[in-house]
């Protein structure tokens, strides 16, 4: 029986970016920096399905990385004001946007998006998509 190898590269800062697609974890780079000084004193956590959440202190946006983009989650996208309608979705509460390249960032509104949901206030998020495990 051959011996087990394990696939794992050790080291890997963001196990959430696609290793066959570099602007993708540039994206995710981005975007958490992003995140974070947009909102002051946010954590990155992990939801119930292992999704990085950010929270503030009640989680507010998340992001999963796909083949060719990034979804940038919105937890109560529906309670959002999106003027310059960046947000896509059909669903009772998620809305998202999808960030194909690092500059996506960029948009215009977009910061406003993500300074609204850290404010929003009284709307639990769905069970299961609040962050439980801390990230780096």
């Amino acid at each position: 029986m051959p011996a087990r190898v394990n696939m794992r590269k050790k080291g890997k800062k963001n196990s959430h970016a696609r290793d066959d697609n570099p602007e993708l974890r540039r994206v995710v780079r981005g975007l958490r920096r992003f995140v974070k000084t947009i909102v002051p004193g946010v954590r990155e956590t992990k939801n119930a399905w292992g999704i990085p959440t950010f929270v503030a202190p009640d989680p507010f946006c998340f992001y999963m990385v796909g083949k060719n983009h990034v979804t940038f989650g919105f937890h109560c996208g529906t309670s959002l004001e999106d003027p310059e309608g960046r947000l896509e979705g059909t669903g009772k509460n998620l809305r998202h946007v999808k960030l194909r390249n690092a500059e996506a960032l960029e948009q215009k509104g977009l910061r406003n998006l993500v300074r609204a949901a850290a404010r929003l206030k009284g709307k639990p998020p769905m069970p299961g998509m609040g962050g439980t495990r801390r990230l780096g």
